[in-house]
């Protein structure tokens, strides 16, 4: 069979779910395993749950001896029982970035499922399979499931929350009860994983549709929603809040109620009205950095966009939209932007792309949206591996092997899915993006990221620490100069932030067996500090490299007490 016959084929295979995973661990495993822990959310995650393994406090949440109320205990659960599932059957994973990954891999896993299966009723069985193949690549999601956090697992529970709403808004006479319970649980979930956000996806959708389904003449505020009922928000509500609730009420009496105050009044309202943490962005960024977060599928998912708002008054694509586009709309008027914030809206773009896609009718859309696309999906097949390439001799001032053979995988994936698209072939090309950019991400996250030694500060330095002080207790470790979470998650939640060199000094004189790393900046005032104490130091070696997260080189040099 020729790869093209495969491909025009491969929609209607009966075992959708097995070729869909298939693709997601080719897509995903690269780098899984190797990539070591990063700055900052993963490795404060990370870490935090492994403090939860170590003490068995599963209510709160703790970063070394701070309280972290930022987000509930949904993902840091879930972690926590991989690693404990691991451990049971003998493999070591408490130490192991990747085993606090596997949350965010699964949840890759059921979102691009779900779609597929429940996108089934919105835009048929071929599409939907072509839609969840286009989810399954896009660089947000691919990046997301290589992070041991929150946002992928979120969006398995949008995603299968979504989809069954839109059966209940297609067919509320045939939503059973126990469609009706699978809603409400999958939001349960996410409100465990990450508060308000999953509940506010429906919610928008709910309050679109009700106002776009309203009949002519009908004054604004009354609405027309037929489908509400379906859904048994009686006892759905409570089902809901009975996931979270338990927890809820638990941390709060931990804490004295100092987890709302710090997570709702510090952290959520803080990335709605201000750019927390130095990632402001301006209304519009997320629309402008489509063609990188969505890649390879966003040069079809732009091409449909005109033909769906042409559309919008099938009931299907209207469910697609009102699931899109508030939501979208949300998070481009949030003055904090990551990547990552709009990833509940990309399920229903697939959706809308893979429609199009299939459709022999599709509308073409104006010239400019054909040139925009293609020049996101050359610009970023190149660009990426390009970037490393850059990257890499920039840092380390060598190139690397797998960088290079990354752009010979991005102009051969460009050349080839041009040329579908001048034949039309559409649904074809949308497959064969996602397996064409196997090889780009593979040479990038397998082949790149993990050999840049000159980043990965932490664990160069907790193996230094290790040669010379086999089996040093954490809390005999002190660090002024670098205080990443990484560096928590490889040596232990216990070892000392130290405030300077004085402070490292101090630290020293405080018990033997002890040592510090003190970066470049402050050895000077260590050592005065250190001679003032009368203290005679060795130094045991240094790490050099760059903190990625400031932008800038640091040494640090470890030393003893002689």
């Amino acid at each position: 069979m020729r790869p093209a016959e495969f491909l025009d084929r491969l929609p209607e295979t009966r075992r959708p779910a097995l070729w869909l995973v298939a693709l997601c661990l080719l897509l995903w495993l690269p780098g899984f395993f190797t990539i070591p822990q990063g700055d900052r959310d993963e490795s404060r995650f990370a870490q935090a749950t492994r403090q939860m393994v170590e003490t068995g406090d599963h209510v709160r949440i703790r970063l070394g001896d701070v309280e972290r109320n930022k987000k509930p205990a949904g993902i840091h659960w879930a972690q926590s029982a991989v690693v404990h599932g691991l451990e049971a059957v003998g493999i070591p994973a408490r130490n192991s970035i990747w085993a606090y990954r596997i949350p965010s891999l699964l949840g890759g896993i059921i979102a691009v499922l779900a779609t597929c299966l429940l996108g089934r009723a919105l835009v048929g069985r071929r599409a939907a399979f072509v839609a969840a193949a286009m989810l399954a690549p896009c660089m947000v999601l691919v990046v997301e499931t290589h992070i041991a956090k929150t946002d992928a697992a979120l969006l398995a529970a949008i995603t299968v929350a979504m989809g069954l709403m839109g059966r209940a808004y297609l067919a509320p006479d045939r939503f059973t009860p126990a469609m009706a319970a699978g809603f409400w649980s999958a939001l349960g979930l996410g409100v465990l994983l990450k508060g308000p956000i999953a509940p506010m996806v429906p919610l928008l959708a709910g309050l679109t549709l009700a106002i776009m389904d309203r009949p002519s003449g009908r004054r604004f505020w009354r609405l027309s929603a037929p489908w509400l009922p379906a859904l048994r928000a009686g006892w759905g509500l409570p089902l809901m809040v009975a996931f979270a609730a338990p927890w809820f009420v638990a941390i709060g009496i931990a804490t004295e109620g100092r987890f709302f105050g710090e997570a709702l009044g510090g952290d959520m309202l803080d990335k709605v009205g201000s750019g927390e943490e130095a990632h402001w962005g301006p209304p519009g960024m997320y629309a402008a950095i489509f063609g990188i977060t969505a890649f390879p599928a966003a040069w079809i998912v732009l091409r449909a966009l005109p033909g769906a708002w042409a559309d919008r008054m099938q009931a299907p694509v209207r469910f697609l939209l009102a699931w899109a586009v508030p939501t979208w709309l949300l998070f481009e008027a949030v003055q904090t932007k990551l990547p990552h914030y709009v990833l509940p809206a990309f399920p229903a773009l697939m959706l809308l792309g893979a429609r199009w896609a299939m459709d022999p009718l599709r509308q073409a859309p104006p010239r400019w949206i054909n040139w925009l696309g293609n020049v996101a999906l050359a610009g970023v097949a190149v660009g990426l591996p390009l970037v490393f390439v850059v990257a890499v001799y920039v840092v380390e001032h060598r190139i690397k092997p797998m960088a290079v053979a990354g752009i010979l995988a991005g102009i051969v994936m460009a050349v080839l899915l041009f040329r579908m698209a001048r034949a039309q072939a559409w649904g074809r090309a949308a497959l064969a993006g996602a397996i064409l950019v196997v090889p780009l991400y593979a040479s990038v996250l397998e082949g790149t990221i993990p050999r840049m030694e000159a980043v990965w500060i932490s664990p160069r330095l907790a193996a230094r620490v290790a040669e010379v002080a086999p089996r040093l207790p954490p809390e005999r470790f002190g660090v002024v100069g670098h205080h990443e979470p990484s560096l928590q998650f490889a040596m232990g939640g216990a070892i000392r932030l130290l405030r300077d060199g004085p402070a490292a000094a101090e630290f020293l004189a405080g018990g033997d067996g002890r040592i510090a790393a003190v970066n470049d900046r402050q050895e000077a005032a260590f050592r005065r500090a250190a001679a003032e104490r009368g203290l005679t130091v060795a130094e045991l070696g240094s790490v050099t490299g760059l903190n990625y997260v400031r932008g800038r080189w640091v040494t640090l040099s470890l030393f003893k007490v002689e």
